[in-house]
């Protein structure tokens, strides 16, 4: 049998045990790095029956080495707009500890006034140490699942007419559901709806385009001036694979840059349609 040890390790010594990324490529490269090392624990390995995986934390992040009073101050490196869902326990995918991201979570990682607003206080506070801003969304989202069963079939909508806030956030969803449908029926064809995987690769378009246009839109909505020095990026945690990955990159899984322009983010949704993971979805029986 294997085992698998993830060791939050802290020692009592004034120097940091974990470096801050100095710019935003070297923070990418933490975060995907993070990732494959968490990935990579879980893969069969014959001649290793215990791996071990340890991350080092400051004892000044957890208030050991403060004065008395003093808490630690907040010095994250990036901050990580994810979903509520259980299964995606966002610092260990990143194999990161504590203070160094800044997570906000919330169904479907919609783009809200609470989100916003929380976006924007780390954008204005925390600029000296945050250097990357990261939509991820995830394999088999919920609130993305029922945004395409809905649209499959409008008469579930009717349930939900008077919970209204849930209904705020499937109503942002269907927007992209019926994008994300629209671009599959141009790759593949009016048939496309017939094949046995159609459902699914549709709730997988939708979860990747809706990190792309929330990715898309905190970068219209806080503005390049505001956005000096970090990078915003997005990407999909792939259950299945405990991997991250996005449609531009499929021979590498990471995060890609989030788009510029409305053309870019049209273009991206063709790309998205046409990648393998969502032609394989559509092929494959459900």
């Amino acid at each position: 049998m294997k085992i698998v040890d993830i060791i939050y390790r802290y020692e009592a010594r004034d120097t940091s045990a974990s470096l801050r990324p100095s710019h935003t490529d070297a923070a990418l490269r933490r975060l995907e790095d993070g990732n494959k090392t968490f990935a990579a624990l879980f893969e069969s390995t014959a001649d290793q029956n215990v791996v071990q995986c340890i991350v080092p934390v400051d004892s000044r992040e957890l208030g050991l080495s403060s004065n008395a009073g003093e808490g630690p101050k907040q010095h994250p490196f990036a901050v990580i707009l994810g979903c509520s869902d259980a299964r995606v326990p966002i610092e260990l995918i990143f194999n990161e500890g504590p203070n160094d991201l800044f997570v906000i979570r919330v169904a479907g990682n919609s783009l809200g006034t609470e989100v916003l607003g929380s976006l924007k206080y780390a954008v204005d506070n925390l600029s000296q140490s945050l250097k990357l801003i990261v939509v991820l969304g995830h394999s088999g989202c919920g609130a993305l699942t029922t945004a395409v069963d809905v649209f499959l079939n409008p008469s579930g909508y009717l349930p939900l007419v008077s919970k209204h806030s849930l209904r705020s956030i499937l109503d942002r969803l269907l927007i992209v559901v019926d994008a994300c449908a629209r671009k599959l029926s141009a790759t593949f064809g009016a048939d496309v709806v017939r094949k046995p995987g159609y459902r699914r690769a549709l709730i997988e378009a939708s979860i990747v385009t809706n990190a792309a246009l929330a990715s898309y839109s905190i970068r219209r909505e806080l503005g390049d001036n505001n956005l000096t020095g970090l990078k915003v990026v997005y990407g999909v945690y792939l259950l299945d694979t405990r991997e991250v990955w996005s449609p531009i990159r499929e021979v590498y899984s990471g995060l890609a840059t989030a788009p510029d322009s409305d053309a870019a983010f049209s273009q991206l949704g063709d790309e998205i349609a046409r990648s393998k993971r969502i032609a394989s979805l559509i092929e494959a029986n459900e």
